[in-house]
């Protein structure tokens, strides 16, 4: 994650720029917010597809994922931390820890307050972080799920929000109601971040839309459809490890398959029924709800191999974490 400061870009071809033209922007935008303030749901809305996990269970997101959103005058690399927690397990103080280290090198923060709930502990313990953060970094407070309120409710959420920056000295550069799930003011949003970028040529190369190595983001599709439809406390407990990806051998060129093998790691026997479900069936809707999103993903067939493993109290282990890829 080192390094993210669009200054160490190379520098852009300025000369052939015509007179008048604006610089190219490019760098480094983050969104923060307690679990489930529909940070990764607004990732996936700016960059136009699905790149970050999004389930609506807390704690979700657990690797950096990054969306990119390309236009022709600026590339906003959006880099999505895990919310920030008070920390009960080492896996907490370890993802604490990440989102701090992110915050300290990205060129913007967008700090994401969900319309419907009133602000919280939670809400002030962040914003207090963000207080801390370097005065020169951009700080945006987005209200997300405008849809789900009227506008005199989300009105006094603007100026509640515009309060709590007053109350701690945090300067917004911008307040903006959005709606990911509806598409409201989302190109908005991005007209608003691209001039807080710092001037640069584009850092990835067009049609890119995230730097994560695709067995990441199979294992993250494969851990939300194992967490949809689970009530109880597994979120926490659910890592996937994908163990191999190989395109089958004897397949003729025009009809490829993909072999995809992936364990599915849970901290207790116990949880193992909860994952497979009465006669396998949960598994089975966790593999073809997964597949289906993978190939939409690789743009090939997929065959998908799941396998349910108790790796014993994982998140308290720091050996079982590295392993887990924490």
């Amino acid at each position: 994650m080192g390094g993210m400061n669009a200054s160490s870009a190379p520098a852009g071809d300025t000369e052939d720029r015509a007179p008048g033209d604006a610089p190219h922007r490019s760098g480094f935008a983050c969104f923060v917010g307690r679990p489930n303030a529909g940070k990764s749901t607004l990732t996936n809305a700016l960059v136009g597809t699905k790149v970050a996990i999004t389930s609506n269970r807390p704690q979700t997101t657990r690797h950096t994922v990054r969306g990119i959103v390309h236009r022709p005058e600026a590339q906003l690399v959006l880099v999505d931390t895990p919310g920030l927690h008070k920390p009960r397990t080492l896996l907490g103080e370890r993802l604490n820890d990440v989102v701090r280290t992110t915050w300290s090198e990205v060129d913007i923060v967008g700090f994401c307050l969900p319309a419907d709930q009133k602000l919280g502990p939670g809400d002030r313990f962040i914003a207090a972080e963000l207080a801390g953060l370097k005065k020169r970094t951009p700080k945006v407070a987005v209200i997300t799920k405008s849809d789900l309120v009227p506008g005199d409710v989300l009105a006094a959420q603007l100026m509640a929000v515009d309060r709590l920056g007053k109350e701690l000295g945090i300067e917004w550069a911008e307040i903006i109601p959005v709606s990911a799930t509806e598409g409201s003011q989302v190109g908005l949003l991005g007209d608003l971040l691209v001039p807080l970028l710092p001037e640069g040529p584009p850092l990835y190369p067009d049609g890119d839309l995230t730097d994560e190595p695709e067995q990441v983001m199979v294992a993250e599709l494969i851990r939300e459809a194992a967490l949809e439809g689970v009530r109880d406390e597994l979120p926490h407990s659910i890592a996937v490890v994908v163990e191999e990806m190989l395109p089958r051998e004897d397949r003729p060129a025009d009809r490829p398959l993909l072999d995809v093998h992936a364990n599915i790691f849970i901290e207790r026997p116990s949880q193992k029924g909860i994952v497979i479900g009465p006669k396998g069936r949960r598994l089975k809707e966790v593999g073809s709800a997964s597949r289906k999103h993978i190939e939409a993903l690789l743009g090939t067939p997929v065959y998908l191999d799941l396998h349910v493993k108790v790796a014993k109290d994982w998140q308290r282990d720091p050996k079982q974490l590295r392993r887990l890829g924490f």
